[in-house]
């Protein structure tokens, strides 16, 4: 399953990231993609909100991985500095995928042969200086049932003005 969503302005991306979060739970995994400045950290600042995570959250690109603690662990990984699978691997993403938390991993396309079978793919593409769309790409049943109460909290909590015509 696949659906969109194109955002107005980093606020809205904020949103948008908060409402995923607050349905996802333990062992969730989230690849995200997209070129430098798409949105990819701000998508998991909200997602971050979304459960009950107060600390900001910053990129990992120099260190790799953040941690931050809530009700639920989230995981921050950043790839982008890696230029083999073998070097993901050596961080034991394994250890990340299936704990207890939640993982959001950004440039994962250096290291899709690490990925775990399932998970929920979001590739983010620039529109113009504000716009951002993002298309959500689900692999595995679980995370066909996420997409799906995503996209029904998205359409349902934004305002009338910004939903789309029937």
């Amino acid at each position: 399953m696949t659906f969109r969503v194109l955002t107005h302005s980093p606020e809205e991306t904020d949103r948008l990231g908060h409402a995923l979060g607050v349905l996802l739970r333990a062992g969730d995994v989230l690849l995200l993609q997209g070129t430098l400045g798409t949105g990819k950290t701000l998508l998991t600042q909200g997602i971050a909100k979304g459960m009950g995570i107060s600390d900001p959250v910053t990129s990992p690109t120099f260190i790799l991985a953040n941690q931050y603690d809530g009700p639920l662990t989230l995981y921050h990984i950043d790839l982008y500095r890696i230029e083999a699978t073998a070097e993901a691997i050596d961080l034991g993403l394994d250890d990340y995928f299936y704990g207890e938390g939640v993982c959001v991993v950004e440039w994962p396309a250096r290291a899709m042969s690490a990925m775990p079978l399932e998970y929920l793919h979001v590739t983010l593409e620039h529109v113009d200086e504000t716009e951002r769309n993002l298309m959500f790409h689900a692999k595995g049943t679980h995370y066909e049932e996420l997409s799906v109460e995503l996209e029904s909290a998205w359409r349902t909590s934004r305002p009338a003005s910004t939903r789309p015509s029937a």
